[in-house]
């Protein structure tokens, strides 16, 4: 079975952190230290190839005679254990660049990674959320209560900008710059980009920051810019919570969470005529391809483009 040890640099986590031993334990210590992911993608890749390592270890074999059969064989008891077909791809994922690590730094005798083909998986469409349900969403907080400016600066800045509840999470006040109309965003691997905030987004900010959120403030509150009612900044279940109690308000019945709001920015863009590349540089994707599923999300804008352009309408 796995050892219990600690990172060089521990990942942040309120999970106890398990780790296998030498050559799991150095691959996460390269992702977090050398390749600056974040905590919580170390920590993820830390499970999947925990249960790996378990899985390998039975076999009796060493590290450097892993074969292909040894990732089927863990892959078969993933799905004996009912696992999700998209759960096991991710998992499957995190083990080939744990074997491209191991080549690369000739652990392993043979290229194993090159040799599994990832299964191709369906890509489930974002639900469509229309402009009047995100009206309603956004005039949702009440005015009389006590974090009302709190409340409706953080949905309009989920609207305005399509960031992660991560990144509002984390934001800080030395991020923004409302004076110009913009923000920095620290995304996945720490990497910035600027996200221009709209008007409505920027008045919420302005009243929250002017009159509401010196009251909160306290000495461990730091820069964050959302903060909770002891002066903690506001994590990603807290927010999480506000915006389905605020979307129940709202009358929204089905399942609607901060990445609905992400999904809805990108659509709504798109829907408006957005260039594509524009919007994969404002939702941080490193690849197109993650911000083409939105092309397929509203019907309604391929049928007016079809009409417009075909010469036989």
């Amino acid at each position: 079975m796995v050892e219990t040890t600690q990172l060089s640099r521990p990942a942040p986590s309120r999970e106890p952190t398990v780790l296998p031993p030498t050559p799991v334990k150095q691959y996460l210590d390269y992702l977090f230290v050398e390749c600056g992911l974040a905590g919580s993608t170390v920590v993820a890749y830390q499970r999947d190839l925990c249960a790996f390592w378990d899985d390998f270890e039975k076999c009796g074999v060493g590290v450097a005679d892993i074969t292909i059969l040894d990732v089927q064989r863990h892959l078969k008891r993933l799905q004996e254990n009912g696992l999700a077909v998209a759960s096991i791809a991710r998992r499957l994922s995190a083990i080939k660049m744990f074997l491209r690590h191991l080549y690369a730094e000739k652990a392993l005798l043979r290229d194993v990674a090159s040799l599994i083909e990832t299964p191709k998986k369906w890509r489930t469409l974002p639900p469509l959320v229309h402009y009047q349900q995100i009206d309603a969403l956004l005039n949702a907080p009440d005015a009389s209560e006590e974090f009302y400016l709190r409340d409706q600066a953080l949905l309009e800045l989920f609207y305005a900008t399509g960031m992660r509840v991560s990144e509002v999470s984390g934001l800080t006040l030395g991020q923004l710059n409302l004076d110009i109309g913009y923000l920095r965003c620290v995304g996945k691997g720490n990497k910035e980009r600027i996200i221009p905030v709209g008007q409505s987004a920027l008045g919420a900010l302005h009243r929250y920051l002017r009159s509401l959120r010196p009251t909160l403030v306290r000495k461990h509150s730091g820069a964050f810019v959302f903060l909770s009612r002891t002066g903690r900044k506001l994590d990603r279940t807290s927010i999480w919570r506000l915006v389905h109690k605020h979307a129940r308000t709202a009358g929204i019945t089905g399942e609607l969470s901060p990445h609905t709001l992400r999904h809805c920015f990108a659509t709504h863009m798109l829907s408006g005529g957005a260039d594509l590349r524009i919007v994969q540089e404002l939702l941080g994707h490193a690849d197109v391809a993650t911000t083409q599923i939105y092309l397929h999300v509203d019907n309604s804008r391929l049928k007016e483009v079809h009409r417009r352009c075909h010469p036989r309408q």
